[in-house]
């Protein structure tokens, strides 16, 4: 290991917030890890030299040490991140607060769209904002933390669904409510809407709740594979058409994949 991979004085270093400057290996280190998501757990190490952007043969020694250590782990020419990272990440969400780790995400995901975003959480058979970042723009459809919505109804509710099969089976049991003319309330219709909502990993809804107003979900996982919730963003459908929302799925689905990774969560098998 070189000098400059220890953390040795060198030319390209640069002093973190504490004076003191960091570790330049933990710095690749970090985006070899980082090149692992929940859609690609597993990659070649041609495909964490492309990712990542550093030498072949840098990849190939922190891999190697990396794999060593537990921190990832190889079968065949396939990598993916440690068995043993679980038992790390067990003790770092344990009694996490939910709120803690998906306020940030909301700013975020609020600041990149524009639009409010927020998230949703089953209760009964209605859905429940537990936390909100609201957009600067004047024109607005308004959400605030407890407000309700049959589960039925707009995208957070198809995802609610879509993970939660005992919860459909009981909210298609009996006649679907209807807000506006937009509003799905044909059982049979909804049950394929859910089930493409399974398929696609979001749901994309114009007017259902609303008249004028779009939404966009995805949903996020605990440490079990069980749905905590939904991440939405939603507004006015003036600024949100359907090609809009359309544009915006990789952004939500990767903030919504943020939150599951922060909370130790994982998808379906």
């Amino acid at each position: 290991m070189s000098n400059r991979e220890a953390g040795g004085r060198g030319p390209a270093k640069e002093k973190g917030a504490s004076g003191q400057a960091p570790l330049l290996v933990l710095g690749k280190i970090t985006e070899i890890l980082n090149a692992f998501t929940l859609h690609r757990p597993s990659l070649t190490l041609r495909e964490i030299q492309q990712e990542t952007g550093l030498p072949t043969s840098t990849v190939q020694r922190l891999v190697t040490n990396l794999v060593a250590h537990g921190f990832l782990d190889r079968a065949d020419d396939r990598i993916r991140i440690g068995a043993r990272m679980a038992y790390w990440a067990a003790a770092g969400t344990k009694d996490l607060d939910v709120l803690a780790v998906v306020n940030p995400v909301l700013k975020d995901l609020r600041d990149l769209t524009g639009e409010t975003a927020c998230f949703f959480r089953a209760e009964g058979e209605y859905r429940v904002c537990i936390a909100v970042a609201e957009t600067r723009h004047a024109l607005r459809r308004d959400m605030a933390v407890g407000r309700i919505a049959p589960v039925t109804v707009g995208s957070s509710g198809r995802v609610l669904l879509a993970w939660n099969p005992g919860l459909a089976d009981l909210a298609l049991g009996h006649e679907l409510p209807q807000l506006t003319e937009s509003t799905v309330t044909d059982r049979d219709e909804l049950r394929e809407l859910i089930k493409r909502t399974l398929v696609e990993g979001y749901a994309i809804t114009v007017g259902e709740r609303v008249d004028g107003a779009s939404g966009l979900s995805a949903p996020v996982f605990d440490s079990a594979a069980d749905l905590v919730g939904a991440l939405t963003v939603q507004g006015p459908t003036l600024r949100m058409p359907h090609d809009t929302c359309v544009e915006w799925v990789d952004v939500l689905v990767e903030h919504a994949e943020r939150i599951t990774r922060a909370l130790g969560g994982r998808y379906p098998a």
